[in-house]
């Protein structure tokens, strides 16, 4: 099969080739005369007959080999399906002799004599150009002087000007000078309208945001902050401002924000990237070391620069740590982060998230307890999770071994199922729950008679006990795990079924340990500056100009301005509009429409109905009220009117 799809190719390719003169001396008089549709007219012809030649070889190739090879005597086909073992013997034949019998030279024969070579195309092709260029000849070569004047009025004005842009030099972009046309250009550049004859032109520079520039012996200048259009002698032009974007800090190693090292790990990966569309000035990896547990943690502290590279835009970085450079043992939690700075005039610094490596250290034999709760004293009969595990498998075994009297397991059982117990209420205890663990016992709402709570019993809490603690919600949700396995062995326990509560048990040892792991919360250092004290004014009894710490009623938000509510009614009329409103409806388009888009097309109309069309104010007065924020919604009385037959409807007829 490989070899007869391997046979198909060659022949397809053989007569391909063929072909492939014909193609190019087609298109050759179209480019001659620089005619794109000539071009493309001849290039979908080409595709269009290749494509008709491969479908015509799938169909034929087979009965081509067999009637100008006689080795393989009529048996092409069986290179793609043999279904008997004769046939397969056949097949086997035909690929020993198919390298010495089906050559290159014979494929190009074969080629020639089933596959044309299309010169009747080329004919037709070098005829279509001559006519074209033929008739393209009788066309007059000189205008007339009524064309050259016209000409010469319309782009008289448009060639008078000239629009210089000048980047900043920290962007490394060359300069910019055209003629009136679409432009882009970076944030912050100079952009100047030059007059070459300033005399003969007596026109001003419209922007979008209402400002009018007069260029005439000296250019007009305007600094480029944001994406406007220009207008110059009715013809409107867009000016984008690309801003400048702050680095980019891409770290590929490793991938999880909080990665967990093998216990017999020698080494720890770090790639970081960082990218800026002009130039990283500067980029550096903040390191910080974390050791010990509880409240015996010492942090410390290393930074180091990223090298450049030969792209200024780019800074690639990567290592492969051993732990010893990085001074990590077993326990140790390694934070990291990146800060990189471009070169703007103002500087944009921003700093990727904390990273972290953890080493784990040994598991702990003794104290399981998570130095993530509160530290309490515990009572010398309190026993740990791992110690009642030991106690369940060795009940189990001696069940197993020694089959004690019945009377000795539910002793020994209650007593394991009571040191669960009080585990259970010591880590309840930090959700809220009672705990007899310090003193007294369990009590029931029952007392007899007795004085009984009866606010909490009937009454509405509007807090909760859980919510009293200060823990996050991930450490609530590994806390009440636990104390759900706990609560599962211990009523196995109850019910003299040890084999059954040791699953539960170690679900509460390994809820514990997750714990274990929140002992250390990094936080980066943040620094508070008061303000200086006038030391003129201090302990003076100088009041004047303090701030009172009264605070006064405020008023509802006016949620549209009045200025723009007069704008909108008086563009769904025909009448004056109100005075200085081209400079309320650019203040308002600005500050509420955020979309480039949406604001260019706000204030091309704001600009048509500064020029006089009346059917454009129906479109700026859905744009200045698409622009209304969100209004609270406003409860109002509504009036009813109150008479003899509602208020004896109301009183449903008694008098």
């Amino acid at each position: 099969m490989h070899a007869a799809a391997d046979l198909s190719k060659r022949v397809e390719r053989a007569a391909l080739l063929r072909r492939v003169p014909s193609w190019i001396a087609g298109v050759l008089p179209w480019c001659a005369l620089l005619c794109a549709p000539g071009i493309v007219g001849w290039v979908a012809w080409s595709a269009w007959d290749a494509a008709r030649l491969r479908k015509r070889i799938k169909a034929e190739w087979m009965r081509w080999l067999d009637d100008a090879v006689p080795e393989l005597e009529d048996s092409t086909a069986l290179l793609v399906q043999a279904d008997t073992p004769l046939a397969r013997l056949q097949q086997q034949r035909l690929l020993t002799r198919l390298a010495g019998v089906v050559t290159s030279l014979e494929l190009k024969r074969i080629s020639r004599q089933r596959v044309s070579g299309g010169y009747a195309a080329v004919l037709i092709s070098v005829a279509a150009a001559g006519l074209t260029w033929g008739w393209g000849g009788l066309k007059p070569t000189v205008p007339s002087q009524v064309e050259k004047a016209t000409a010469g009025a319309a782009v008289s004005p448009r060639s008078e000007l000239l629009v210089r842009i000048t980047p900043p030099k920290y962007t490394g972009v060359e300069p910019i000078e055209s003629a009136p046309r679409d432009l882009q250009a970076p944030e912050a550049s100079v952009v100047e309208w030059c007059l070459k004859n300033p005399a003969a032109v007596d026109e001003s520079v419209e922007l979008s945001d209402g400002q009018v520039l007069k260029p005439g012996r000296e250019c007009a200048r305007w600094s480029a902050t944001e994406s406007v259009f220009w207008r110059w002698n009715g013809a409107r032009y867009t000016l984008r401002v690309t801003p400048d974007q702050p680095p980019q800090v891409i770290v590929s190693e490793p991938a999880e924000m909080v990665h967990e090292l093998a216990p017999d790990a020698k080494s720890a990966a770090m790639a970081i990237e960082v990218r800026d569309d002009y130039q990283v000035a500067r980029a550096t990896l903040h390191l910080t070391l974390a050791r010990g547990s509880g409240e015996n943690i010492r942090f410390s502290d290393r930074e180091m620069p990223l090298p450049a590279s030969n792209d200024p835009r780019v800074r690639r970085w990567s290592k492969q740590w051993t732990l010893a450079d990085l001074g990590m043992e077993p326990g140790d939690e390694l934070y990291f982060f990146v800060r990189a700075t471009d070169n703007a005039q103002r500087e944009h610094t921003v700093q990727s998230p904390t990273y972290t490596l953890r080493l784990p250290a040994p598991a702990a034999a003794e104290e399981e307890a998570s130095s993530a709760l509160p530290t309490l004293v515990k009572p010398e009969s309190l026993r740990s999770q791992r110690q009642i595990i030991i106690d369940t498998e060795q009940l189990v075994a001696d069940i197993k071994a020694r089959k004690p009297n019945a009377a000795t397991v539910r002793e020994r059982s209650e007593s394991i199922a009571a040191d669960q117990a009080t585990l259970r209420r010591r880590y309840g205890q930090f959700l809220g729950e009672e705990s007899t663990l310090f003193g007294g016992e369990d009590h029931d709402d029952d007392h007899g008679g007795g004085k009984q709570d009866v606010l909490h019993q009937f009454g509405h809490a509007h807090d909760q006990a859980e919510n009293a603690t200060l823990f996050d919600e991930a450490t609530k949700k590994v806390l009440r795990r636990a104390l759900a396995a706990m609560w599962d062995a211990e009523k196995a326990l109850r019910a003299i079924t040890p084999a059954t509560a040791l699953p539960p048990e170690y679900k509460a040892l390994d809820a514990i340990k997750e714990l274990q792991q929140a002992d250390r919360i990094y936080l980066h250092k943040t620094a508070f500056t008061p303000p200086a004290i006038k030391e003129e004014k201090r302990l003076s009894g100088d009041v004047v100009g303090a701030a009172s710490y009264k605070r006064e009623q405020g008023a509802a938000a006016e949620t549209i301005p009045s200025q723009v509510r007069e704008l909108v009614q008086a563009l769904s009329a025909d009448g004056p509009l109100p005075a200085l409103w081209t400079r309320t409806a650019h203040d308002w388009v600005r500050e509420h429409i955020a979309s480039e888009e949406q604001r260019l097309g706000a204030q091309r109309a704001i600009q048509d109905v500064a020029d006089g069309c009346v059917p454009c104010r129906a479109t700026l007065r859905a744009w200045l009220r698409g622009a209304v924020p969100q209004a609270p919604a406003l409860l109002q009385p509504k009036p009813v009117a109150e008479t003899p037959f509602t208020r004896a409807w109301r009183s449903g007829g008694k008098k």
